[in-house]
Order: C-alpha cells, then sequence, then structure tokens
C-alpha cells in the first residue's frame, strides 16, 4: 500500500523494518517529495506580508508499507491478486488498516521518543493519494511498483465513516463549542483516546483509558437524553463497570489476555453508542 500525504511527516525519511506478533516482517518507507530548505537556526525578524500572496508550496510524503513476508511465486500469481484485492472493498479495507497501522505505530514511536503530545495519527482519508500494488524488492524498497492501482478510499469502508460523521453533524457542534454555548465533556475525550489505542493495538492503554473513560461517563451523563436505549446502555455500563475495572488492573500487571481486550473492546462500544445517540438526538 502507498499513501501521499501533503506536508512532512514527523518520522524522518527511510526505512524501517518492523516485526509483527507472528514474526512476520513489514518495511515501512517514508520519502518527502519536493521538500523546501530547511529553515535557517537563526531568528529572523519578520517581513512585510504580500497582500494576495498565494498559497505557498506543500512538499508531498509518500508512505509505501510493504509485506516483506509471503512473496508471490510469479508474476502471474502477483497479477491475479491484484486484480482479486482491487475488487473486493473488504480486502481492501483490511489492506489499508494494515498499511495504515503500521505508519500509526511509526508516528506514536516517534511521539513517545520524542515526548511530543500533540502529536497525531494519519488515516487514509487524509491521503491525496492510496494505492495498492506489487513489485520486486528492489521496485517497492524504493516505493515503486510494477503494477499498481489507484483506490478511492471514500467509495470503500470509509463511506461508512463519513455517514456516521455526517449523521452527527460536526460541523454543528463545532460551532456550538467555540461560541460556547456547548462544552466538550472530559468522558469523550478519554474514549476517544481508548478508541485509538484499541483499534492501534495498545490493548493496555485502551483498558487505562477505558477505565476514567466510563467512569467520567457514568458521572457526566446519567440522564444525558429521555430515551430507553439510553437507560437500557448506562444500566449496563453500571453494571459492567468492575469488568473495566479488572481489565485496567490487568493492565497495570502486564499484557491483557484476548478475553480482557474483548470486554474492553465490548464496552468502548457501549459507551460511544451512548454519546452516539446524544448527538443524534440532540441530548
Amino acid at each position: 500500500m502507498q499513501f501521499e500525504f501533503a506536508g512532512v511527516l514527523a518520522v524522518a525519511d527511510g526505512r524501517y523494518l518492523a516485526r509483527g506478533g507472528n514474526g512476520e516482517e513489514s518495511v515501512l518507507i517514508v520519502e518527502t517529495l519536493a521538500a523546501p530548505a530547511p529553515p535557517s537556526r537563526r531568528r529572523r525578524r519578520p517581513r512585510q506580508a504580500e497582500a494576495g500572496a498565494p498559497p505557498a508550496t506543500l512538499p508531498l510524503a509518500r508512505v509505501t508499507a510493504v509485506r516483506a513476508y509471503q512473496p508471490f511465486d510469479s508474476e502471474d500469481d502477483a497479477a491475479r491478486w491484484l486484480e482479486r484485492v482491487s475488487g473486493s472493498e473488504d480486502e481492501v479495507d483490511a489492506l489499508i488498516a494494515e498499511a495504515i497501522g503500521l505508519l500509526n505505530r511509526a508516528l506514536h514511536a516517534h511521539a513517545t521518543a520524542s515526548a511530543d503530545p500533540r502529536a497525531v495519527e494519519l488515516s487514509s482519508e487524509r491521503a491525496v493519494k492510496v494505492r495498492i500494488g506489487h513489485g520486486s524488492g528492489d521496485e517497492v524498497a524504493s516505493g515503486n511498483f510494477a503494477a499498481a492501482r489507484e483506490i478511492d478510499v471514500w467509495a470503500t469502508g470509509a463511506s461508512g465513516r463519513r455517514r456516521r460523521a455526517e449523521d452527527l453533524n460536526p460541523q454543528q457542534r463545532i460551532a456550538a463549542v467555540l461560541s460556547g454555548r456547548e462544552r466538550i465533556d472530559a468522558c469523550e475525550t478519554l474514549l476517544l483516546r481508548a478508541r485509538a489505542d484499541l483499534d492501534a493495538g495498545r490493548d493496555r492503554e485502551a483498558a487505562l483509558q477505558l477505565r476514567v473513560g466510563l467512569e467520567a461517563l457514568l458521572a457526566e451523563l446519567p440522564a444525558a437524553v429521555p430515551d430507553p436505549g439510553h437507560d437500557e446502555d448506562m444500566e449496563t455500563l453500571n453494571e459492567r463497570r468492575g469488568e473495566a475495572g479488572e481489565a485496567a488492573n490487568a493492565a497495570l500487571r502486564g499484557e491483557l489476555d484476548a478475553a480482557a481486550v474483548q470486554k474492553v473492546g465490548e464496552l468502548v462500544e457501549i459507551c460511544e453508542r451512548v454519546l452516539r445517540r446524544r448527538r443524534v438526538l440532540g441530548g
């Protein structure tokens, strides 16, 4: 998979070898195209800004995620694979998720290594181009392909995420928050972090975020909307809050087992449903 993003990534250009839990090796290749000259280390005096000046030209960050395992036996096998997956939204979504997950692992590692609390992860929807393809080792190591297809991420699984976002009407909420008519609850921020950690495979962090996010949600939204579904979900969360505490305690001791990860995922989903219902119903 290959993504092109406007601007420069925090991760420096280079090739990075990554190993998965089963010892499977992947390679992440980061290269910046049309990069501007590095800024001077000396602070310069502000210059007069020209009225109506055109916007600055941005460099392009090209990221290629390469599976360095399970090579194809022949070019014909590779061509058949590309033809098959290009016609399957589920397979394309899975490959995109795997590749973006690898990139976000690198961005997360950079954020922790540089102690940058404002670093952000990326999604495929932020890319200006997305490609899927195959090639020889030398080709893909240079960010090239023997054959590739461009993918419209908005026409695949991302459309579901877009529909959910549209249902929540985020623009209206942004205006309300900035004008001071609404505030963002603590549970919303905490549960966003839990979801990000869970999706990135950081199960221990997700469990720890869930515990405080769930407690905040129960305290902040006991009667957020007059809806039977809300009452039922809040009752379920009250009954299962002990599971969140047990998962968080287990996370402090080490890695979570599959059962604990499943419980964390279920509880995060219920919390998200509570927040989504409140936004849709205008509570």
